[in-house]
C-alpha cells in the first residue's frame, strides 16, 4: 500500500468520525443561539472566501483578468435585487465577453 492511499484511507476515516462526532452532540447545545447565529453565517464565510480565491488567484499568483468584471457585474446585479438567473447570466456573459474580445 503507497502513501496515496493510506491518506485516502486516513482522511475518509478523519471525515466519518468528524460526521459522527457531528451527530451525537446533544440538541440543547445546538439550540443555543450563539451557535445558531454561527451556523447561519458559516456558509456564506466559506463561499465569499471560494469565490475570492477562485476570482483573484491562479496558481500561486494574484491576479485580474475577465473573471473580476464577472464578479463585478454579479455584485451589481444582487444590489439591483435582479433575479438569481440574471445575475448568473450577466456574470457569465459579461466574463466570456471580455475573455474574448481582450
Amino acid at each position: 500500500m503507497n502513501t496515496f492511499w493510506i491518506a485516502t484511507i486516513g482522511t475518509s476515516v478523519i471525515a466519518f468520525a468528524l460526521k459522527l462526532s457531528g451527530h451525537s452532540i446533544p440538541a440543547h447545545w445546538l439550540e443555543h443561539p450563539i451557535v445558531q447565529r454561527i451556523n447561519a453565517l458559516i456558509p456564506i464565510a466559506l463561499l465569499s472566501a471560494l469565490v475570492g480565491v477562485q476570482t483573484f488567484t491562479e496558481k500561486n499568483e494574484i491576479l485580474i483578468d475577465h473573471r473580476v468584471a464577472g464578479v463585478s457585474v454579479a455584485v451589481i446585479s444582487l444590489l439591483l435585487k435582479a433575479p438569481f438567473p440574471i445575475v448568473v447570466l450577466s456574470s457569465a456573459i459579461t466574463s466570456a465577453a471580455i475573455y474574448n474580445w481582450f
